[in-house]
């Protein structure tokens, strides 16, 4: 576990820590403390993950964050004795995956959000894109991957068993 604090260069705007906070968005917060939970070398503690943020934070504003970032599935903590440890739920690439999921997910439109993407892709990305979706179909469909009758479809059997 490395001793280099991370957004140190954001401690460098002067004020106290509380005020140094505040200038900081939620997100560049979370960012922040993601960033020091995959640098650990294993589970890290609330004040562990304050620690290498420099110090600047208040403990509850960590725990905040780190409740925050728990309850978006970003994290996952486990008790030791009295407090939890807190561990990256996945890598950034897996991090980034999972926020497009949720913003696609928070859409009514899922077609017209998707479609927008696709047509704003570079040539390279739609390539890549293609390849991925070209191995994930080898692959056969991911589990909790949609229905292909389309969202809603339900097999008789569901109604009488109340799913």
């Amino acid at each position: 576990m490395g001793g280099t604090p991370f957004g140190k260069s954001l401690g460098d705007l002067g004020g106290s820590g509380r005020e140094r906070a505040r200038r900081r968005g939620q997100g560049q917060l979370e960012a922040q403390v993601l960033a020091a939970l995959q640098h650990s070398s294993g589970p890290a503690t609330a004040a562990w993950v304050q620690q290498r943020l420099g110090g600047d934070l208040a403990y509850t504003t960590v725990m905040t964050i780190l409740s925050r970032l728990h309850a978006k599935q970003a994290v996952t903590r486990e008790r030791s004795g009295r407090a939890y440890v807190w561990t990256p739920a996945a890598d950034e690439a897996g991090l980034a995956a999972l926020r497009m999921r949720r913003v696609l997910d928070g859409e009514p439109d899922r077609d017209a959000v998707l479609a927008s993407f696709v047509s704003a892709l570079s040539a390279h990305d739609e390539q890549l894109l293609r390849t991925l979706l070209d191995r994930a179909a080898d692959d056969g469909p991911a589990p909790g991957a949609a229905d292909p009758d389309g969202p809603g479809h339900r097999e008789p059997s569901d109604h009488t068993h109340g799913g």
